[in-house]
């Protein structure tokens, strides 16, 4: 009986461990600098896309509350899994913000909204692979599928020329 005991298979051996160690620090420092990027930049989305809703009303109006709101809403997500993971949020706002409201026009606002919610998308593509926490991953990939969502939105109101 103490043979077959010691013969015994585990599931998990002991070598899988650190695959499932959600303790934090997992994510790597250049990982967790372009998730503050990231941050920064939906916070600057965020506000500067309230000042246009500002400014259009009707169904554009409405496009753009809902843009700001999925804004928002990554900042809580990028934010919550920051410190999950063992990092500090960044509490900036990102250069995107001024460059926003500076614009004279609507449609000049609705261009430079476009290449923003464009570099979000080449960011994540970039960082994407190299995310190995399943739960940070998935919201990326959310993150991403809904930004290339608000860039076609958005592109029927742009003036072409």
């Amino acid at each position: 009986m103490a043979n077959e005991e010691h013969l015994r298979e585990y599931a998990s051996p002991p070598c899988y461990q650190h695959e499932f160690d959600d303790s934090p620090g997992k994510l790597p420092p250049d990982v967790a600098a372009i998730l503050n990027e990231l941050l920064q930049g939906e916070r600057a989305g965020a506000m500067a896309i309230i000042t246009m809703n500002a400014v259009a009303d009707g169904q554009l109006g409405s496009l753009l509350k809902t843009v700001a709101e999925d804004e928002a809403r990554f900042c809580a997500m990028l934010h919550r899994h920051l410190t999950r993971l063992g990092h500090v949020p960044s509490r900036g706002i990102g250069v995107f913000y001024e460059k926003l409201v500076k614009r004279p026009t609507l449609d000049e606002k609705l261009r430079l909204l476009d290449r923003g919610q464009s570099a979000v998308v080449r960011m994540l593509d970039g960082v994407l692979s190299s995310i190995e926490d399943a739960a940070l991953r998935e919201d990326l990939e959310e993150m991403r599928t809904v930004h290339v969502r608000n860039i076609e939105a958005c592109a029927k109101y742009v003036t072409t020329g």
